[in-house]
């Protein structure tokens, strides 16, 4: 039988599926730590930072300098964007119900698609589009009576979350032949230092033992390496599609271990969501 290798399509979304799929339960495991939000931060970026760190030193040897060098101002962008990023998603988290921090993020492929076409002038094709408008308001739909008046900042943080994850998947898919990986981990490190500064109590106990290293590893490292990948086979947009599946799990990831409910919006919008990504995606890989 003669070997069809994956198209760019394929990987692409394979990566970002499998990613976000990871990341759902980390509003969960937020919501179970016993941890102040700048002692979590800490342990959310030391963690994966060291995973990755000692992986990359394993796969490049002697070239992981150079490899770090060739991301160039690429590199740098996106290790600030995702410091921000997920520097804000704790705060977030941590200063309003996961609802409404996850609203927020889903407007992410909607902001990708504007950045990439002011700034890559990559046009979004029209399934895409509508897909990403059919989600988005879902996702409003769902949510649209749990804001809480009172908990501005968390709702901001969500939005400037959003724009980290819209502006960083932009920043791979320009430089879409770089693998920036090693900025990603150097993200993780600027986490870390930052957290440094404000940082109370970070000594582990109880559930905490268990809990903070299997969010950072599962949630937080595996995650983080397959959707910096993903951006360099679909576009932006695409990928950031693919965190919607966070809005509908990370709440129902809650109900079933803290017993919260989903209320009728959510189980409907879910599934509005839900099958419109999975109608894009095999519209998509027809087309390929």
């Amino acid at each position: 039988m003669k070997y069809m290798p994956y198209s760019n399509q394929k990987k692409g979304m394979f990566l970002a599926f499998i990613g976000v799929i990871f990341i759902t339960p980390d509003s969960l495991f937020i919501r179970l730590a016993n941890l102040t939000s700048w002692d979590l931060i800490f342990y959310r970026g030391f963690i994966p930072f060291f995973i990755v760190f000692a992986g990359l030193l394993i796969i490049y040897k002697s070239k992981f300098i150079s490899q770090l060098l060739e991301n160039g101002w690429h590199g740098a962008a996106y290790a600030v964007t995702f410091a921000i990023t997920n520097i804000f998603f704790v705060i977030s988290i941590n200063n309003t119900n996961v609802a409404n921090t996850l609203i927020m993020i889903a407007l992410a492929p909607m902001l990708s698609a504007v950045i990439s076409f002011i700034f890559l002038k990559e046009s979004t094709d029209q399934k895409t589009w509508i897909a990403i408008t059919i989600t988005t308001l879902a996702v409003i739909y769902i949510f649209n009576d749990s804001f809480e008046k009172g908990d501005v900042l968390g709702n901001f943080l969500g939005l400037v979350c959003a724009a980290g994850l819209a502006a960083g998947a932009v920043i791979i898919r320009s430089a879409k032949k770089i693998n920036l990986v090693p900025s990603a981990m150097m993200g993780k490190l600027l986490v870390t230092l930052i957290a440094l500064f404000f940082i109370d109590n970070p000594i582990l106990k109880g559930n905490d033992l268990i809990i903070i290293p299997v969010m950072c590893i599962v949630c937080v490292a595996i995650p983080f390496v397959l959707i910096t990948l993903a951006p360099r086979y679909i576009t932006a947009p695409e990928v950031n599609l693919f965190f919607l599946l966070e809005t509908i799990l990370g709440p129902l990831w809650v109900w079933l271990v803290i017993m919260e409910q989903p209320s009728t919006e959510t189980m409907i919008g879910g599934f509005v969501i839900i099958s419109t990504i999975a109608f894009h995606s095999i519209l998509s890989l027809k087309k390929k």
